[in-house]
């Protein structure tokens, strides 16, 4: 004879601030895992990635370009989401999202979207630095650590592969993939800008 598990809406609550999914999702995923939140997280999780891979190939031509201003005015971003409607387009959990972008833009300092944005040539100037870092190790060895160092540096140039500022434990990609399947929609970071008070000014100055 089966229980039923009786689930305190503060573990909902909980779980939905922690992954973003909905309410309904939430207890769903706790009734399932029994009311254990770390497996709930990870089976909204499991069906998030499923979500998200499912809408991946759709079309986003809708979303926001949104700007961050950092307190003292002396650093600020530029951002394009998009989404697939206008109707998620004025949604406040997207537009929240968004934010969220501009402000680890600002705070993370990537230069690329994505790995697939770095040039090939920077990527081959990476892997020879870490081969010659290396040079002493075993053959088999370099491969292992030339491949995590080139992890590394793509976690810390490429946006979606960052840890996300206000949950390290997360990265970004797996924030969007959270936000494609609250939202229902495909969601793509487009580009961006970032611009610092003073950053490519030479020591020089012109005559005035």
């Amino acid at each position: 004879m089966s229980t039923t598990v009786e689930i305190d809406p503060k573990q909902v609550k909980d779980l939905r601030d922690k992954t973003g999914a909905g309410m309904m999702d939430c207890k769903a995923a706790l009734v399932e895992a029994k009311g254990d939140a770390a497996e709930a997280e990870k089976i909204l999780r499991k069906k998030g990635i499923a979500t998200a891979n499912k809408k991946a190939s759709r079309s986003a031509n809708e979303g926001c370009i949104a700007s961050y201003i950092h307190h003292g005015s002396k650093l600020g971003v530029l951002v394009e989401v998009n989404c697939e409607t206008d109707f998620v387009a004025r949604n406040d959990g997207f537009r929240e999202f968004v934010k969220d972008i501009a402000q680890q833009i600002a705070a993370a300092n990537p230069t690329y979207v994505r790995r697939e944005d770095v040039p090939a040539s920077i990527v081959a100037a990476e892997t020879e630095i870490y081969k010659d870092q290396v040079k002493d190790k075993p053959p088999q060895a370099v491969e292992k650590i030339v491949a995590g160092k080139l992890e590394k540096f793509y976690s810390t140039v490429c946006l979606i592969e960052q840890p996300f500022v206000k949950n390290p434990e997360v990265v970004i990609k797996d924030h969007i993939t959270a936000k494609i399947a609250q939202l229902g929609e495909n969601i793509v970071i487009r580009r961006f800008v970032r611009w610092q008070l003073g950053e490519d000014i030479g020591t020089t100055q012109p005559a005035a």
